[in-house]
């Protein structure tokens, strides 16, 4: 029996073990297959308050655990099998863990971005392939670069992309946008932004020293072509990791959990979520850990009127 469970170890949930280790709640950390979540994947973070020459991405994530550990946070590695949130006290099963009892749960497991699957994307991430402009646009000042996607997120993307690169191409595999009227008109004036539509995304193309471009298909000719650019920047969406949950707590249509506004409050009393498994505007590492921040407090503060376990023995050794 724990007091809380927090499950995903992203900026979110290691700032939810941080605090509630401080406050004596000694929560257990489950961590799945990515430990420190999708800034593991990353290279140099320079948005990151407190780091006045930026950081690595996995040394951040690294320095959070110790932090956490340092305060009395527990952790296992394991993936959820099987979650029943019906009633208090929790259970969680895990694998190599068995079956674990939680006063309160916090959900922290992230929104994974979605690649378009084709080869030399994967190989480069990092080197050229990144899922998010805000993070990396900053490292292609005076490049080219290719933005794949049709929709909000994608002319967003290319947009924000022209305050460093020198020219921006849109690759959109149809030959309309799904994206908004405005933000479609907003693209389409921007003289740094190009157009390629119509053309399937076939393979990133890179040699010893990162991207090259892009190898797509013209659906119109049936001809293979190559966009020319320093970095591809994927913007097809993301796929919030909830699947585990079955249906136990309310989403929206795309799967992100809904939280009571000003709070990370779940439809389930005693179940909280942070990070970008409910955030599908900001996305970012710091919002991520303000999130998880408030998770902690949040929890702590129910826990304060419901406790289910007497913890006064537990506490007293």
């Amino acid at each position: 029996m724990y007091k809380s469970i927090i499950i995903g170890t992203g900026p979110a949930g290691l700032t939810a073990a941080i605090y509630l280790a401080r406050a004596n709640m000694q929560p257990l950390v489950i961590e799945g297959l990515q430990p420190g979540g999708q800034l593991t994947t990353t290279t140099e973070v320079e948005n990151f308050p407190g780091f006045t020459d930026g950081i690595m991405g996995p040394e951040l994530m690294d320095n959070m655990r110790k932090q956490a550990e340092r305060f009395g946070a527990e952790f296992r590695s394991g993936w959820v099998e099987h979650i029943d949130l019906s009633k208090r006290p929790f259970k969680i099963k895990v694998e190599g863990a068995g079956e674990l009892e939680a006063e309160s749960v916090i959900i922290s497991t992230g929104a994974s971005a979605r690649y378009l699957g084709i080869p030399g994307e994967q190989d480069n991430v990092g080197r050229g392939v990144s899922t998010c402009a805000t993070c990396d646009g900053f490292f292609f000042r005076n490049k080219k670069l290719i933005v794949v996607g049709g929709g909000d997120s994608a002319m967003e993307e290319a947009s924000f992309l022209t305050r460093f690169a020198t020219e921006v191409t849109v690759v959109n595999r149809r030959d309309e946008l799904r994206a908004s009227k405005i933000m479609q008109d907003r693209a389409r004036d921007n003289a740094k932004i190009k157009w390629a539509l119509n053309r399937k995304p076939l393979e990133v193309v890179a040699g010893d020293t990162g991207v090259k471009g892009l190898k797509v298909l013209n659906n119109e000719t049936g001809q293979e072509e190559l966009v020319e650019a320093d970095g591809v920047f994927v913007a097809i969406g993301h796929t919030p990791n909830t699947g585990f949950l079955k249906g136990q707590i309310t989403t929206d249509d795309h799967g992100y959990i809904m939280v009571t506004p000003g709070t990370t409050e779940t439809n389930i009393p005693g179940v909280f979520a942070c990070g970008d498994v409910q955030d599908t505007r900001y996305r970012q590492a710091i919002t991520a850990a303000g999130s998880g921040c408030m998770a902690a407090m949040d929890a702590e503060k129910f826990l304060e009127g419901h406790m289910v376990h007497d913890w006064s023995e537990a506490l007293d050794k």
